[in-house]
């Protein structure tokens, strides 16, 4: 989570107490920074312009850098994923700050922050079970650990390069590993649909490598899915930290002197 917060100026401090503070932190779930900016700049401009005009500009430039931050870290998966797809792209979300909240934040969405592959790629190391994986350790008839399941030269893949929906919905169906025992194959269907595929897993013994494979109508067998017991250990690859912190430090003095300006000229227009 990345926040940009508080430019905070109290009236009625003493001149020399008196601070006025941009904070940035930046975390995804596994460390924090902090930067600031120097206040003196702000204690000008508070003179000039006021605490609301202060407060304005600062909002505006905040929002503007959660901006370019939200569209670095994106860029960054196009440059470290091969074809990432548009849940992961669209994995942080922006909020906005005000001027009575000087807060602007880039964060993971609820809904990916349960996930933990992006956490593992800007940090590197062992990746935990996808849901995929657990289902199919707990469920299928297996004589062995499942701990990562990976397509193999059979797999029907899609655009990014992942294992189809449609052929693993069917994988899962006949193996009887469906969450709804309900979509599991049974003797029944299989006697309806003759000239559809079946799938399988080999049994304790077996030549066949641990895995899902295939059966066409036709008898031939080809492998979809390999089983292992070893969990992917992965490289740092995101750089998530050190691109927002260059990022916050070009963009956001740039920022402030163009608000302030701006915030400047309005004033201007409206007192003449």
């Amino acid at each position: 989570q990345l926040h940009a917060t508080e430019y905070a100026s109290s009236r009625n401090a003493p001149t020399g107490n008196r601070r006025a503070l941009l904070r940035l932190e930046v975390s995804l779930a596994l460390g924090e920074f902090e930067f600031r900016l120097d206040d003196r700049e702000f204690q000008r401009h508070t003179a000039e312009l006021g605490e609301k005009g202060v407060r304005t500009a600062a909002s505006w430039a905040l929002n503007d850098t959660a901006s370019d931050v939200l569209e670095h870290i994106q860029g960054r998966m196009d440059v470290v994923f091969d074809k990432p797809t548009r849940f992961t792209k669209n994995a942080c979300t922006g909020r906005g700050g005000r001027v009575s909240k000087l807060e602007a934040t880039v964060t993971e969405r609820p809904s990916v922050g349960r996930r933990h592959y992006l956490k593992v790629q800007e940090e590197g190391g062992r990746r935990g079970q996808t849901g995929l994986e657990k289902l199919l350790d707990s469920r299928l008839a297996f004589d062995g650990q499942i701990t990562s399941v990976v397509p193999a030269s059979g797999a029907r893949l899609n655009q990014y390069g992942n294992w189809s929906t449609g052929q693993r919905n069917q994988a899962l169906s006949g193996v009887k590993a469906q969450r709804d025992k309900r979509t599991n194959t049974t003797a029944a269907s299989r006697k309806r649909n003759r000239k559809r595929a079946g799938f399988f897993v080999p049994g304790k013994g077996s030549k066949l490598s641990p895995g899902i494979w295939k059966r066409d109508t036709r008898g031939k067998i080809s492998k979809i899915v390999h089983f292992t017991s070893l969990a992917p250990i992965y490289d740092k690859r995101l750089g998530f930290y050190d691109g927002v912190e260059d990022v916050y430090a070009e963009r956001l003095p740039e920022y402030l002197r163009r608000t302030l300006a701006k915030v400047a000229a309005r004033m201007a227009s409206q007192s003449g």
